[in-house]
This record gives structure tokens, sequence and C-alpha cells, in this order.
């Protein structure tokens, strides 16, 4: 399913193919602090339509992971990252996804203060 969205501010728009199944929702340091609910999807399956110039890359810990933030609202709607074979992933907030009813969603609980 086509999904559309972005940061508060609306200079960061985005479009993802994704079929929320789940939002996960991680207790590490950054995503308890934002409270993120996330789903991933290929790289493929992502496309940024605005707000390139507008984003800034936060990264912390082993620096993995690559959390895009809205310079002007502050909003972080994606993230992206490898996982351990290669594959390049995007991490959605399904929180700055238009339309959808988060509480139909089932939540997993992820220990992200354990890696």
């Amino acid at each position: 399913m086509r999904h559309t969205g972005g940061c508060h501010c609306g200079k960061v728009r985005f479009e993802v193919e994704l079929n929320i199944k789940k939002a996960i929702s991680c207790n590490c340091s950054i995503c308890m602090k934002r409270g993120s609910l996330l789903d991933f999807v290929p790289e493929a399956n992502f496309k940024l339509l605005s707000g390139e110039s507008d984003l800034k890359d936060y990264m912390f810990n082993k620096k993995v992971i690559h959390h895009f933030f809205c310079t002007n609202c502050g909003i972080l709607s994606f993230g992206n990252g490898v996982t351990p074979d290669g594959t390049k992933m995007v991490a959605i907030n399904l929180r700055c996804l238009d339309g959808v009813d988060l509480s139909k969603i089932k939540i997993q609980e992820y220990n992200g203060r354990s890696i």
C-alpha cells in the first residue's frame, strides 16, 4: 500500500510502499525520547518527494543508523541504515504518515537498549 508522510512543517515529504503489519516501539535512548513507532522497508520502497536540503543527519553510538530530521521543525520522519546482510533499509516513523490510525496497529516492543 502506498502512503505519504512527512515532517510537521511540511518541508520534508515522502512516499513509501508499506503494508503495515505492526509498529516497533524501541526503548533505545533516542527512540524513547522522540516516541517513534517504526516500520522498515527496503530502500527501493521509499521516495523522498521534497525537503532534502532541509534534512540534518544525526548519528550516535555505533554510527550505523542515519537519523534524518527536519532542520525547521525538528521532526524525524525517517532514517536509514543497512541490515547485517547489506540490504539498504529505511525506518519509517509511522507517526509521520498521513491518515494512518495508529490505534489499529499492533505494537511490538523492541529492546534496543541491549544492543
